[in-house]
């Protein structure tokens, strides 16, 4: 319903602008025609006037103060004839017409025109639209031109054309005009109908699809028909779509994950705490299996613990407050954490004595992401192993690396590790106690730094993560440089 009015409202206004158009334009069409007409028609009376009024001044005899109407006659009623007009000389003193022609023959012999339109004629010249006085029953175009002879203005020739054909031109054009414009029209109405409905289905199959997501099927995609801003809108809703599927595919993942991480302990727990008080486990075995619940709580701990830190890091709501510290005391203390897990393995440490590494970070995010790193490695490390600590500093980035010996990760893992609760085959049958949200969050840790995450492997050989964040700003290095040496003068 929407689209369909939406539709009408755009055909509406598009066919009211053609059809305002075409009204403008055949005003404007009318207007300048008859201005131009009238003026082409000044110009012709104007043109036959003076031709008459020097014929008429040629056959002007002073001595006897008449005009010779036989050298006259023939001049007027070609000119009146040829011209459609009509042709009065009239007598100065009085307006008398003393001669006429006319595609009706002589008239108006006698009869006199009004004095002040002589008066002007004589002056200047006339011109104007009208009965001339009174002299006409209908309105004519008029032009009078002064006849002078002997140094004298002995009367005033008028031409005069009827109005009428200014009308059957006009009449005829306008006929015209509207049949052009109820062609073009047509074929407008035609064009706007087509074009309104091409604008409209991209709204349309948008307004689908919005439909198919609100009952959770993403798989809709709108045509895109080009790269204007329509097309790009398009694009951008199918990108929307995508995201959209492929949220809803991780939301039903991470419920699914949540569920089933969530559903194994508490059903441990469930089950010890039924059994003790049923009479189920004998009350001596009560303090090993009071063990294996508090065990499986401290599991339910840490999974919620990490599902809230993801949860604050995909958000936004995690403010980073950056300090300068040394990368390399953190790693060194993180793994003292390990001291009891790294002896029962025998495992041999390489690269902690490295020197002093300086970074720019949150520290207590970057001492969790050492700590997850350093946990993943002594967990999948092989007895007797190595772990080895690595460090490296470009012109941009520093880089930090953790590898440890064992059975690798098979390629296809890889893209996987750090998605939220995965865990590979191996890491279920040597690792009870993981949630699959450690290296998610570490990846997204360090995201949020700016840097990156790489992983490295070769199966049966080693596994390898290491890490890049940007380097400290130079201002802060140097106000460090100068602290450390404001120290060593004060210690000397």
């Amino acid at each position: 319903m929407h689209s369909t009015s939406l539709f009408r409202k755009y055909f509406a206004i598009f066919s009211f602008c053609m059809v305002l158009s075409i009204v403008i334009l055949g005003a404007v069409l009318m207007v300048f025609a008859s201005q131009y007409f009238q003026s082409d028609r000044f110009d012709m009376l104007e043109r036959n006037a003076r031709t008459a009024a020097e014929i008429t001044a040629q056959n002007y005899h002073a001595f006897f103060h008449i005009v010779d109407q036989r050298g006259i006659s023939e001049v007027y009623e070609i000119l009146a004839l040829g011209m459609d007009v009509e042709l009065f000389f009239v007598r100065r003193t009085d307006g008398i017409v003393l001669y006429s022609a006319g595609p009706g023959g002589p008239r108006g012999l006698g009869e006199s025109i009004p004095q002040e339109i002589v008066t002007q004629a004589v002056d200047s010249q006339f011109a104007g639209t009208g009965t001339l006085g009174g002299f006409f029953e209908e309105a004519h175009h008029v032009v009078g031109v002064p006849v002078h002879a002997n140094g004298q203005v002995i009367g005033v020739v008028f031409a005069c054309a009827n109005t009428a054909g200014q009308m059957i031109f006009l009449r005829e054009l306008l006929n015209m005009f509207t049949i052009s414009a109820a062609v073009v029209l047509f074929v407008s109405f035609v064009l706007i109908y087509f074009i309104t409905s091409s604008l409209i289905r991209p709204l349309k199959e948008m307004l689908g699809a919005t439909q198919s997501f609100s009952q959770g099927d993403f798989s809709k995609r709108v045509q895109v028909g080009g790269y204007d801003e329509l097309g790009q809108l398009a694009m951008a809703f199918n990108n929307m779509a995508s995201t959209l599927a492929v949220t809803e595919t991780t939301r039903r993942s991470f419920v699914a994950n949540v569920s089933h991480e969530l559903k194994t302990p508490m059903t441990t727990i469930g089950g010890f705490v039924d059994g003790m008080l049923d009479g189920t486990i004998p009350e001596e075995k009560h303090g090993h299996y009071l063990s294996l619940v508090s065990g499986e709580v401290k599991r339910l701990a840490r999974l919620v613990r990490s599902m809230l830190d993801t949860a604050r890091i995909e958000t936004g709501e995690l403010s980073l407050n950056p300090t300068l510290f040394d990368v390399s005391e953190i790693m060194r203390k993180t793994v003292f954490n390990f001291e009891q897990a790294i002896e029962e393995k025998k495992l041999t440490l390489e690269g902690l004595d490295a020197d002093k590494v300086w970074v720019w970070a949150d520290i207590d995010l970057m001492h969790q992401v050492v700590y997850n790193l350093v946990d993943n490695a002594v967990k999948f490390v092989n007895e007797g192993g190595v772990i080895t600590f690595h460090y490296q500093t470009d012109a941009q980035r520093t880089y930090m690396a953790i590898r440890n010996t064992g059975s690798g990760l098979e390629k296809s893992e890889v893209p996987l590790l750090f998605e939220r609760f995965y865990k590979s085959d191996k890491s279920r049958s040597l690792n009870k106690s993981g949630v699959g949200l450690g290296l998610h969050i570490v990846k997204s840790i360090i995201n949020y730094h700016k840097g990156e995450i790489f992983v490295r492997t070769a199966e049966g050989e080693y596994t390898e993560f290491e890490i890049c964040i940007p380097n400290p700003p130079k201002q802060v290095l140097k106000d460090h440089e100068t602290k450390e040496k404001a120290k060593g003068e004060s210690w000397s």
